[in-house]
């Protein structure tokens, strides 16, 4: 008898799914309230004047998982890098800090990235949303090096 690894098995004292060699994506999310405001063409756009947003940010990692192993990545690692990152941006004038002179939604993605990837380096995506606008920005790293 062959065992079906997409089957759900029942504690009936039956082989597990395999994990090993499957590839996953892992994701945990956290959130930063933050002031700023954009430099379009038209001096009087609206995104020109100071105001804030509620911002989302979620980072992705991906990974076979590995025999003998049951997950790509620790969740309360990842939680711990994003709440750094988060912290840092919290409550803050993202016009002020460097790097983010013109906070758009793909800078960010870039700028928080760049911090967590030393610490992350399976990291296949940063999404930056603003969800009261229904907006969301995501940076691919798949295949980058």
């Amino acid at each position: 008898m062959t065992s079906n690894p997409t089957k759900p098995v029942t504690d009936t004292g039956a082989a597990k799914p395999s994990l090993a060699g499957r590839t996953f994506e892992v994701t945990r999310a956290g959130n930063f309230e933050a002031a700023h405001h954009l430099a379009p063409k038209d001096p009087d756009h609206p995104y020109g004047k100071l105001h804030g947003h509620s911002f989302r940010v979620e980072i992705g990692v991906s990974g076979v998982v590995k025999q003998g192993e049951d997950w790509v990545a620790d969740f309360a690692q990842l939680g711990d890098v994003l709440a750094k990152v988060t912290g840092e941006l919290d409550h803050s004038y993202l016009n002020e800090i460097p790097g983010l002179e013109l906070p758009t939604l793909e800078r960010l993605c870039v700028w928080i990235a760049e911090r967590v990837a030393e610490d992350l380096p399976r990291l296949t995506r940063v999404s930056v949303s603003r969800p009261s606008l229904s907006e969301t920005c995501t940076l691919r790293l798949d295949g980058e090096s």
